[in-house]
């Protein structure tokens, strides 16, 4: 997989047949000093005309489109531009959807509840070789992946105070000692993207400081 020369923007489609999604997508990436949108498709087949004509770096796709699928988009851009990174972006987190998504050739996978900053970093690690799952995806991977005949563990509950999954994700990182720096490399997030998820922790948990974070966090068997 090639990656875009020192300085140049990460060249970009993308395809989603909801118009208002497709629109949103485009004015948020392509206002990202590092990538340039070339090309936006309502369904699969026009998203292959787009990657044949401007070759981009990386394409951004839901799963479900008309005309052409995501899945068969993906199969068709595996086999005829296999130098694309694939990541996509869909509402969907289901067994089906990812193990197929992956198989298909998908390098990472989002579901819509990324923020265009988390959308970002996963098309620049997709577009170096690296794979990028959100934590609904990965659960339902591991869940999906486990050896046969081990039960599968019980869903946990909802985390508590209103947190999302990512922010008691971030939360949990915290309590085990990990740096801001630390957490943004391993979600593949910025820095600044971090510190916001911290002080939306710190607002919703009342904590005034990370030890009382990390003293919210061991209360509430977070990490």
């Amino acid at each position: 997989m090639t990656t875009p020369q020192a300085g140049a923007p990460l060249r970009l489609v993308i395809a989603d047949d909801q118009a208002s999604v497709r629109q949103g997508l485009v004015l948020l990436l392509d206002a990202v000093p590092d990538i340039e949108v070339v090309g936006a498709a309502a369904d699969g087949e026009h998203a292959l005309d787009l990657v044949a004509e401007h070759h981009p770096d990386a394409i951004l796709l839901d799963l479900h489109m008309p005309v052409l699928d995501g899945i068969g988009a993906i199969r068709r851009l595996t086999a005829e531009h296999p130098e694309v990174a694939i990541v996509v972006l869909t509402t969907y987190a289901d067994d089906s959807s990812v193990l197929d998504a992956l198989r298909a050739g998908a390098r990472s996978y989002l579901t819509k509840d990324a923020d265009y900053t988390e959308i970002a970093q996963a098309l620049r690690a997709a577009v170096g070789g690296l794979t990028v799952f959100d934590p609904r995806v990965h659960a339902t991977l591991l869940a999906a992946t486990a050896p046969p005949g081990k039960p599968e563990p019980a869903r946990s509950a909802p985390p508590p105070d209103g947190l999302t999954q990512r922010e008691a994700e971030i939360l949990g990182m915290i309590a085990r000692g990990m740096t801001n720096p630390e957490i943004a490399a391993q979600l593949f997030l910025s820095n600044h993207t971090i510190k916001t998820h911290i002080s939306r922790i710190f607002a919703k948990t009342g904590a005034r400081d990370r030890a009382a974070a990390i003293g919210y966090a061991h209360r509430h068997n977070i990490g």
